[in-house]
C-alpha cells in the first residue's frame, strides 16, 4: 500500500497465477487488464489491483503467513521495486530521476541477472550505479525482453543531435548536430 501500517510489512500479498515460472534470463510481464494492447499481447499475467508509483512491491519466495509479517521463515524476499519502509511521496527516485517510480519505464541493466534485496542499492543515485534505466512513460521499445549477457548497441546516445539513436547504449562518436 502507499503508506505500509507496520513499517516493514507487506499490505497485501498477490499471487501469482497457478503454475507460472520464471525461467533463467526470461522476462515475465503482470499487467493491468487495462493496459495498452502492446503491453497486453506481451503479459504472461493480468493483475487488476496495480501500483500508481508509490506502493513498495517485493518479489517473494514463499507462502503467505496468516497474518502479514516481516520476511522471514515463511518468505523470503528475492527483489524489490520500492519497499516497505513508508510513503515515499508521488514516487522513489531511481538513477538520479526524481519520483521515476512514477509515469516512467523502468528497464533493468542488461547486466542485472539477479534481483537486489536492498532497494537503495537497486535504485541508485546516479545512472551509473542504478540497476535500472528510467525512460519516459509508455516507452516499450524492448517489451518482453531482457538480453545478458548485454547487447550492445552503437550510435549516437545524445538525445540533442540530429542523429539521436534511442536504442543506442553506447556512443560511436557519431552525433551530428
Amino acid at each position: 500500500g502507499n503508506a505500509p501500517t507496520t513499517i516493514g510489512v507487506y499490505e497485501y500479498w498477490n499471487t501469482f497465477d497457478s503454475g507460472a515460472i520464471i525461467l533463467p534470463y526470461d522476462v515475465y510481464i503482470v499487467a493491468s487488464p487495462n493496459a495498452n494492447a502492446t503491453i497486453l499481447s506481451q503479459a504472461d499475467m493480468t493483475f487488476l489491483y496495480f501500483t500508481n508509483g508509490d506502493d513498495g512491491m517485493a518479489l517473494v519466495y514463499g507462502v503467505e503467513p496468516s497474518t502479514p509479517v516481516a520476511p522471514g521463515n515463511e518468505y523470503v524476499i528475492l527483489d524489490w521495486l520500492g519497499d516497505w519502509n513508508g510513503d515515499p511521496g508521488v514516487g522513489w527516485d531511481v538513477a538520479g530521476i526524481s519520483n521515476a517510480t512514477k509515469d516512467h519505464t523502468l528497464i533493468r541493466k542488461c547486466s542485472v541477472s539477479q534481483g537486489e534485496t536492498n532497494w537503495l542499492l537497486s535504485a541508485g543515485i546516479d545512472s551509473l550505479n542504478s540497476q535500472w534505466i528510467v525512460y519516459p512513460n509508455n516507452s516499450w521499445h524492448n517489451i518482453g525482453q531482457h538480453y545478458y549477457p548485454c547487447v550492445v548497441f552503437y550510435g549516437c546516445t545524445d538525445s540533442m543531435s540530429c542523429n539521436y539513436d534511442s536504442l543506442a547504449s553506447i556512443d560511436d562518436g557519431s552525433c551530428a548536430y
